[in-house]
């Protein structure tokens, strides 16, 4: 855990119904990173993703573009410690 990492991401723009949330999923899996990666009620797409700084901060770059039928107009971040309470980087429904 030395050296990991948290960032909380609130991606906004077109990225629900463009595969978004797997396309995370896959990045961040390719990364190393753990944690989740949910839709919110108002449109946006939310993240949590613990790992090595420089991996987490390719990922963000990653959400800046997300994937081709995405279009993305901001994304708001949170840095933080890591917890180490995700063991893989999952696809969170909401109920």
């Amino acid at each position: 855990m030395s050296g990991s990492r948290r960032v909380s991401l609130r991606i906004q723009g077109k990225v629900q119904g463009v595969f978004f949330r797997e396309s995370a999923r896959v990045e961040a899996t390719r990364l190393g990173l753990s944690g989740w990666v949910r839709n919110r009620s108002e449109g946006s797409v939310e993240a949590v993703a613990e790992g090595e700084p420089e991996m987490l901060e390719e990922f963000i770059r990653w959400c800046h573009r997300g994937p081709e039928q995405a279009r993305v107009d901001g994304v708001e971040r949170t840095d933080g410690e890591a917890t180490g309470e995700y063991r893989h980087f999952i696809v969170e429904r909401t109920s």
